[in-house]
């Protein structure tokens, strides 16, 4: 599993407010809410983001409340993963959970600048920097995670297992 494409570079301590402001969690439609998606950080974020595009980020990503809008609405506006020097404990549990792809890499994190165009291996947790020609590399998932992952998210992980059985 792979995704490719541009780059939305953010600072420390992005916390899941600033993700996707608690004023819109009045819906519970993904779509509605993903309109808002780092608004208060970035406010042309949702009108720039295209499939498969990159976040970037500093140590602390997704910190604050535990809900897991926050990473949904990542995912729902075509985000093909995050990178981060590091996640807040229940966001990178919450992303996991969702089925969006996140990976740990300080270097990364630190040298790809907003704008940069990136592809990231989620097997091999390989992240290459197609504007600078350079690579890095970050612990993938294991196979177990990886397979929620691909699937979607743990429910439809678990509804595959029941299919399969």
């Amino acid at each position: 599993m792979n995704t490719k494409g541009k780059v939305f570079k953010y600072p420390d301590n992005v916390d899941t407010d600033v993700i996707i402001p608690a004023r819109y969690l009045n819906t519970p439609n993904a779509n509605e809410l993903a309109l808002h998606c780092m608004e208060d950080i970035d406010v042309n974020f949702v009108k720039e983001v295209k499939k498969g595009d990159v976040m970037v980020a500093g140590w602390n990503f997704g910190c604050g409340s535990s809900r897991e809008h926050a990473p949904l609405v990542i995912k729902t506006c075509g985000t093909g993963c995050v990178i981060a020097k590091s996640f807040a404990r229940i966001f990178y549990r919450n992303a996991i959970n969702i089925g969006l792809p996140i990976l740990e890499c300080e270097q990364a994190a630190d040298e790809i600048q907003a704008g940069n165009e990136v592809s990231v291996d989620f097997d091999s947790g390989v992240i290459v920097n197609h504007t600078n020609g350079k690579s890095y590399q970050a612990q993938p998932f294991p196979p177990f995670i990886q397979k929620i992952i691909k699937a979607g998210g743990l429910l439809a992980s678990l509804k595959e297992e029941d299919k399969n059985e």
